[in-house]
């Protein structure tokens, strides 16, 4: 055991206490934040308009503030981008997180140095769970990867402005910096496939440890190495690689192909961090759900998923939510967003501690006919059948076709396979049957006749990525939405049906 895995093993047993002690006093220190919030930024623009001094209470709070989503905080993100002060926050942000929205275009999210701070640290709590749940931590010992956007920034009015993942490759701690690859050099190439490309040559031939980055990227690189190497086996290239750290996407659709390339089941690290904070990580190899991270500079908040679209939707605290059912997430932060809609939907999954799972998006669902079918719901469907016809998904969409000729109007499958099941309509059939139990709109709607068996449209190999290529969102943090309530995305996936 090396001294890096010697420090990490005595750094688990001193702070994941700490992470288990405030679960048990989450909802004290929740409230605790709001109030230090609200004193913080009392005398902003943002603080004064909404007479932060006089508010004593939640229930005040809920009162003098409204929730907003982006296009709601525009106006007071070009002021701060402009160079004026003391706007949703004391001074300026170090930084603008860059986000793509659906409807927003690029979305500039404030990002201050407490933020920041915080972000790191929940980084690093999640790998020393992992540590002190499994009595491994080798992996500190060698080399660590982590596929993310450059570390390059631009600016956005004053601001110096990038991807989340490029602004915290800027603060890497000195005891990950050491060992981390790739290089700043190779960090820096904007274009994907040719950043792939170089990370693969200046890997192939490390010690490997940990793996991180969101599933179908991590594809990307594992096909690289394998030609590269002409090892057929992650394995056999990287012998002592035992940890992959992911988010952003579901990776359950994506774990067989990945451990299949890696040749074993692989210990993982899911984590949920977003450019307005550090949501949730991993706590248990063998429980569902996340950790909510409830001391790191974020005040959750609420609302029921079939709610978050009226004006006045309302929010519940911590201290009153309950298990399985579908909220949106609404963020107050240490970086002056205040009670800011992330367009995330979240179920508890358990309350002690708080544990949640990302059930999807606000506007990434189908509802063209009533059915209201999230994306838990289908990945959970496609997983089920998946197992039982023992087939592999690389990738996959779904969209809704309302005006078919001369047929009922259907769900549209577009799946990027790996592995073909052997009968397609059976294939069809069981997910679509999947789908009606786990959805009772969904089933009514079928029963009734009004909406007919889904269909698949299999696509060749390689289109998403030559979708995401063409749309110039290709690699980082890019990823493609698993559900369309138009066919923005089907249509265009159209010339790679087989």
């Amino acid at each position: 055991m090396g001294l890096k895995s010697t420090i990490a093993k005595w750094a688990a047993a001193v702070e994941v206490p700490r992470i288990y002690r405030d679960q048990q006093q989450a909802v004290v220190i929740q409230h605790q934040l709001l109030t230090d919030f609200l004193h913080t930024a009392r005398h902003t623009y943002f603080g004064r308009a909404h007479h932060f001094s006089a508010i004593t209470t939640y229930s005040e709070f809920t009162e003098r503030v409204e929730i907003k989503d982006y296009e709601g905080f525009r106006d007071y993100i070009e002021r701060i981008a402009t160079g004026e002060k003391d706007v949703l926050w004391p001074g300026l942000p170090l930084y603008f997180c860059k986000s793509s929205g659906t409807t927003s275009g690029t979305k500039y999210i404030p990002a201050t140095k407490l933020q920041i701070n915080a972000m790191i640290t929940a980084a690093r709590q999640s790998l020393l769970l992992y540590v002190h749940e499994t009595g491994k931590a080798d992996f500190f010992d060698h080399k660590m990867i982590f596929l993310q956007g450059s570390p390059l920034l631009d600016k956005h009015g004053v601001i110096p402005a990038g991807r989340l993942s490029g602004i915290v490759a800027n603060h890497v701690p000195f005891y990950v910096a050491a060992n981390r690859m790739p290089s700043f050099e190779v960090n820096c190439i904007e274009d994907w496939e040719q950043k792939v490309e170089a990370i693969a040559n200046e890997t192939v031939h490390l010690s490997m440890s940990l793996i991180s980055g969101i599933p179908p990227w991590v594809v990307m690189y594992f096909e690289r190495l394998q030609q590269l190497s002409g090892k057929e086996k992650i394995k056999d290239i990287f012998p002592k690689f035992s940890v992959f750290a992911y988010g952003g996407v579901n990776y359950a659709p994506y774990r067989a192909k990945i451990e299949a390339m890696i040749g074993f089941p692989i210990d993982s690290i899911e984590t949920y961090p977003a450019s307005e904070g550090f949501i949730a990580f991993q706590d248990k190899q063998g429980e569902q759900g996340l950790l909510l991270n409830v001391n790191g500079g974020i005040f959750y908040e609420f609302v029921k998923a079939e709610e978050a679209h009226l004006p006045k939707a309302k929010a519940i605290s911590l201290a009153d939510v309950e298990l399985n059912v579908n909220y949106a997430l609404i963020l107050t932060t240490n970086a002056g967003l205040w009670r800011y809609s992330i367009g995330d939907t979240v179920k508890f999954v358990s309350l002690k501690p708080y544990r949640i799972i990302v059930t999807g998006r606000i506007k990434h669902f189908i509802s063209a006919f009533g059915e209201h079918v999230i994306g838990e719901e289908v990945e959970s469907a496609l997983m089920q059948a998946m197992r039982q016809m023992k087939a592999g998904v690389t990738e996959f969409t779904v969209a809704p076709q309302v005006n078919p000729a001369e047929e009922l109007p259907y769900h549209e499958w577009f799946i990027e396979f790996s592995q073909l099941p052997n009968s397609m309509l059976q294939f069809s059939g069981m997910i679509d049957a999947k789908l009606q139990e786990r959805n009772s709109y969904y089933f009514d709607l079928r029963q009734g006749g009004v909406l007919g068996e889904l269909k698949i449209s299999r696509l060749q190999p390689n289109a998403f990525v030559e979708l995401m290529k063409a749309e110039g969102k290709l690699g980082g943090q890019n990823k493609v939405p698993r559900l369309m309530n138009d066919r923005t995305i089907a249509d265009k996936l159209l010339p790679f049906v087989i």
